[in-house]
C-alpha cells in the first residue's frame, strides 16, 4: 500500500517565494523568523563569537605591530582599547542569545547585534583612514588588505542577524573607498566598489540559501513525523489513514482516503465540525453514543488516545471507527490541532463478536463452556469466602455416552448432547449455572448452597433427569450420568482445587457404577492412588522404549495430496497396557513429565519427516509447560540440527491455553522459533480461551478450526457455518492459512473446501498410522506416477 497518498503535508511556505525582508530578518513572520529557523546552531553561537573575536584580536595585533613603531603607542593603543570594548559588548550580546531567557526579546538582541556592527567597522574604517595617514602614507596598500580581508570573512560569519553583516561590510568598503579617492586612486576606488557590491550580494545570497535550506528542512521533518506517525500505527494498529483538526476541532488537510471514509467528498467535510460528520443525524439531538462523548472529551481536554473504538453514523450506517489522536503545539507552544489516524474496523468487531462468543460459549449445546465456568466459579469462590457462606461445583459425566457414539456415530452423539444440555439447562434454579466442559463432561456452579441439602437434592435430580429416555433420529437412546461434588472453601479456596476435587468425587461415582452422586471426602484415595501408579509408569516409558510415534496426514483442500503429517504419540505400557493419550498426555503436564516426552517427539518426528518429500511438513504438538521451558529455543534448533530437517518444514502446534500461564514467555518462545524460519499452528481453535488479542500480536501460519465446528457445519448449524466463516476470513486478513479438523466423509470434505480452508484433517483422509505406513503413502504416489 502507498502510504504517501494518505497524506499531504503542506510546507510553511515554498522556498522559492522567499521575500527579501524575511531573508534579512527585517521582518517578523514567525515562519521565517531567524532565531526560530537557526534555534537549534544556539549551541554553537558561544563558539564561533570566541572565534570571530579573536581573529579580530590577531589581526588588531598585527595591525599594531605595523604602526606602533611608526606612529607610536599613543595613537594605537587607545584604539585597541575601543576595539576591544567593542568586541567584548558583541560576545556578551551572542551569549544573551545562547541563554534561553534571553530569546523572548530576538529583535533588541538583533538591533544590538547591528550597533555592534557598525562600531566594530568604524573602528577598523579609522584604521584604514588614520593610520596610514600619520605615517607618512606608510602602509596604506597593507590596512587596504586588512579591510579587504575583514570583508571576505564576513560573508561567511556566524551571525543571527544577516543585516548587522551587511552593514559591518558596507561601512568597511565604503572606508576602503574613502582612503583610495585620498590617496585618487580613482580606478582602484571603482574596483573596490564593486568589491563591496560582490561582497553585499554574496552575503545575501549565501543568507538565502541558507534559509531555503532550513525551510526545506523543516517541510522534511514534518513530513517524516508524519509518514513516521502513519507507518508506526499501519504497523502496529492497521491504522488506514489519517485525520487532522484544528483548535476548533474542524477537519483540515482531509485526505482522499478519509474522506471516503466519511461517504462524502474532500471539498464537502473540508472545515466542517469533525463530531457532526461522525454523529450523523444524532447532531441535531445532541444524544451521542457514550464513546462519540469519550471521544469529545478528550479533544475538548486536549489528551492523547490511541485505539479509542468508537460508534459512528456514516450517511445513516452505523459504523465503528479505531482512533488514535495526538494534539499538536508549535515552536511556542500554543495547540494548534489534533493530528492522528484512525481505521473503520466494523468488520473485524462483527467478526470478533462471532468468536468472543465462541470463546466463551459452547457451539454445539449454547451452553457456558470451561472459561466461563472457571469465571464463574472463582467469582463464587470470593463471594463466599467475603461473606461466609458456601459454594459448590458439580461435575457431570455422561455413562455409556460412548456406547452411543461408537454405535450411532458423532451426528447422533452430537443432537444427545444437545438434549442434555437443553434438560440441564431446564434445572437451573436462580444462582445456579450450568456448562459444558468438553466431550460427555458437564459442570454445574452454585454460588450460594448454604442451604442444608441444597447440592445433594440438585445433584438427585440431575441424575433422574439425565437418566430419562431420549429421542434421536427415531432411536430411544438410554444414557445415565454420574455427578461428583465439592464444596467451597472447605474443599477448596481456588478454582483449580475445587475443579480437581469434584473431578476426584466423580471419579468415585464412576468406579460405583454410574448413576451416582458422590461428594469429595479426604478419603478419596484410590482415583489419586491409581494415578500415582500411572504416574510412575509413564516415569519409566522413555527408558523402556514403551512410546511411540504415529502419524496422521494433512491434505491441501484443492489437490488432497498429502502437504503434512501430526506427529501424535501413543504409549503401550508394559504395566497398564495401551493407555490412552487423553488419559497420560494430561498426566504428564501435570507432573512436567511432558518436557521429556515433547523433546524425545521432537526429536523423532524431525528424523522421521527426513524420510519424506521436501515438500511435505512435520506438525508437532508443544504443550504449555515446554513452552515455559528456558531451553525450548535450544532443544528445537538441536532437533533440527541433528536430523537435518530443514526449519520451514516444521510447524509447531499449540492451543490457546499457553496464554493462560505465562503469556509473554510463550510469546518469546514462539516468536525465536519462528525466527528460526518454523511455522506455528493455532491449534483447537475457539474451544477453550481467547486468543484474539494474541493473533495481532503473533503472526500464526495456521489456525486449525476444531471438530465440532466442522460437524456442526455438517448438519447445517448457520451458527457453525458463519463461525467457520469468519475464522477463514480472519485468517485470511492476517495472512494465515486454515485447517479442518476431524473431517469423516467426502460430504464434509466438500462442504470444508467450499468454505475456503486450506487444508484438511480427519478420519476421512486417514487415521493416525505407524512411519512405515505413512512412507508408504509417498511410495505408493510414486508408483502411480510411474
Amino acid at each position: 500500500m502507498n502510504v504517501a497518498k494518505h497524506f499531504a503535508p503542506v510546507p510553511p511556505s515554498s522556498a522559492a517565494e522567499l521575500p527579501m525582508s524575511d531573508v534579512l530578518g527585517l521582518s517578523r513572520n514567525p515562519a521565517f523568523d531567524p532565531t526560530r529557523l537557526r534555534g537549534d546552531e544556539y549551541a554553537e553561537l558561544a563558539q564561533a563569537s570566541r572565534n570571530r573575536m579573536l581573529a579580530n584580536a590577531l589581526v588588531a595585533v598585527f595591525v599594531a605591530s605595523i604602526f606602533v613603531p611608526l606612529i607610536g603607542l599613543v595613537f594605537v593603543l587607545p584604539w585597541a582599547g575601543v576595539l576591544a570594548a567593542i568586541l567584548y559588548k558583541s560576545r556578551q550580546t551572542d551569549l544573551m542569545l545562547v541563554d534561553t531567557e534571553y530569546r523572548i526579546a530576538p529583535a533588541a538582541l538583533e538591533r544590538s547585534q547591528n550597533l555592534n556592527s557598525v562600531g566594530s567597522a568604524l573602528c577598523w574604517v579609522a584604521a584604514v583612514l588614520v593610520f596610514p595617514a600619520l605615517a607618512d602614507g606608510a602602509q596604506a596598500i597593507t590596512m587596504l588588505l586588512v579591510a579587504l580581508v575583514l570583508m571576505v570573512s564576513s560573508t561567511f560569519v556566524f551571525s543571527t542577524s544577516p543585516l548587522s553583516v551587511l552593514i559591518y561590510i558596507g561601512i568597511l568598503g565604503a572606508g576602503a573607498m574613502a582612503s583610495l579617492a585620498l590617496a585618487g586612486e580613482w580606478q582602484a576606488m571603482g574596483g573596490a566598489i564593486l568589491f563591496t557590491i560582490a561582497s553585499l550580494v554574496a552575503t545575501i545570497q549565501v543568507r538565502s540559501t541558507f534559509v531555503k535550506a532550513r525551510l526545506a528542512e523543516a517541510a522534511v521533518l514534518e513530513k517524516e513525523a508524519v509518514v513516521s506517525l502513519l507507518l508506526r500505527e499501519f504497523e502496529e494498529n492497521e491504522a488506514d489513514w489519517l485525520w487532522e483538526i484544528d483548535p476548533a476541532r474542524r477537519l483540515r488537510s482531509v485526505s482522499p482516503r478519509f474522506a471516503f471514509a466519511l461517504g462524502r467528498s474532500q471539498g464537502d467535510v473540508e472545515g466542517k465540525p469533525l463530531l457532526e460528520m461522525v454523529s450523523g443525524r444524532n447532531w441535531e439531538s445532541g444524544q451521542f453514543p457514550a464513546s462519540l462523548h469519550d471521544l469529545a472529551e478528550r479533544l475538548k481536554n486536549r489528551e492523547n488516545f490511541s485505539n479509542m473504538l468508537v460508534q459512528v453514523s456514516i450517511l445513516g450506517e452505523e459504523r465503528w471507527w479505531e482512533l488514535s489522536g495526538t494534539p499538536m503545539r508549535d515552536e511556542l507552544g500554543r495547540f494548534t490541532g489534533f493530528r492522528g489516524v484512525g481505521s473503520d474496523v466494523t468488520e473485524q468487531r462483527n467478526s470478533s463478536e462471532k468468536i468472543a462468543y465462541l470463546a466463551r460459549y459452547d457451539t454445539l449445546t449454547q451452553l457456558p463452556n470451561r472459561l466461563h465456568l472457571t469465571e464463574t466459579l472463582g467469582e463464587a469462590l470470593r463471594y463466599a469466602v467475603q461473606w461466609r457462606t458456601r459454594c459448590a461445583l458439580l461435575m457431570v459425566d455422561l455413562d455409556r455416552f460412548k456406547a452411543v457414539n461408537d454405535s450411532l456415530g458423532h451426528m447422533t452423539g452430537d443432537k444427545l448432547l444437545a438434549q442434555v444440555s437443553a434438560r440441564l439447562q431446564s434445572l437451573m434454579g436462580e444462582n445456579q449455572l450450568c456448562g459444558r466442559l468438553g466431550g460427555d463432561e458437564f459442570a454445574i456452579v452454585i454460588r450460594d448452597a448454604s442451604t442444608q441439602g441444597v447440592v445433594r437434592d440438585l445433584a438427585r435430580r440431575v441424575i433422574d433427569r439425565l437418566s430419562e429416555p431420549y429421542q434421536v433420529d427415531h432411536n430411544t437412546l438410554y444414557v445415565g450420568a454420574s455427578v461428583g461434588s465439592a464444596e467451597g472453601p472447605r474443599d477448596g479456596t481456588s478454582v483449580e482445587e475445587m475443579m480437581r476435587n469434584a473431578d476426584l468425587a466423580l471419579y468415585r461415582a464412576k468406579d460405583m457404577g454410574g448413576g451416582e452422586h458422590c461428594r469429595f471426602e479426604q478419603e478419596l484415595h484410590a482415583s489419586a492412588e491409581e494415578r500415582r501408579s500411572l504416574e510412575a509408569s509413564l516415569r519409566k516409558a522413555l527408558g523402556r522404549d514403551e512410546l511411540v510415534l504415529h502419524y496422521q496426514p494433512v491434505v491441501d483442500a484443492r489437490s488432497e495430496s498429502v502437504v503434512g503429517f501430526e506427529a501424535l504419540v501413543r504409549w503401550n505400557s508394559a504395566d497398564h497396557g495401551f493407555v490412552s493419550p487423553a488419559k497420560f498426555i494430561p498426566l504428564a503436564e501435570d507432573t512436567r513429565l511432558i518436557v521429556p516426552i515433547g523433546q524425545w517427539v521432537m526429536r523423532k518426528a524431525c528424523h522421521e519427516a527426513r524420510h519424506w518429500p521436501e515438500h511435505v511438513k512435520v506438525n508437532v504438538n508443544v504443550s504449555p509447560e515446554q513452552l515455559l521451558e528456558p531451553g525450548f529455543h535450544d532443544d528445537v534448533v538441536q532437533a533440527l540440527a541433528v536430523s537435518g530437517l530443514k526449519p520451514e518444514r516444521l510447524e509447531i502446534e499449540v492451543t490457546e491455553s499457553i496464554f493462560l500461564r505465562d503469556a509473554s514467555v510463550a510469546r518469546n518462545a514462539l516468536e525465536q522459533v519462528m525466527a528460526l524460519g518454523c511455522s506455528v499452528a493455532l491449534d483447537d481453535f475457539g474451544t477453550g480461551y481467547s486468543s484474539l488479542g494474541y493473533l495481532r500480536k503473533l503472526r500464526f501460519s495456521t489456525i486449525k478450526v476444531d471438530r465440532t465446528f466442522v460437524q456442526g457445519a455438517a448438519q447445517g448449524s448457520a451458527e457453525s457455518l458463519a463461525i467457520i466463516n469468519a475464522v477463514v476470513a480472519m485468517a485470511q486478513s492476517l495472512k494465515m492459512t486454515t485447517t479442518a479438523e476431524g473431517v469423516e466423509t467426502a460430504d464434509e470434505a466438500e462442504l470444508i473446501r467450499n468454505l475456503g480452508c486450506d487444508k484438511i484433517q480427519g478420519y476421512y483422509f486417514g487415521r493416525p498410522m505407524p512411519a512405515d505406513d505413512a512412507r508408504s503413502l509417498f511410495d505408493l504416489m510414486r508408483e502411480r506416477r510411474a
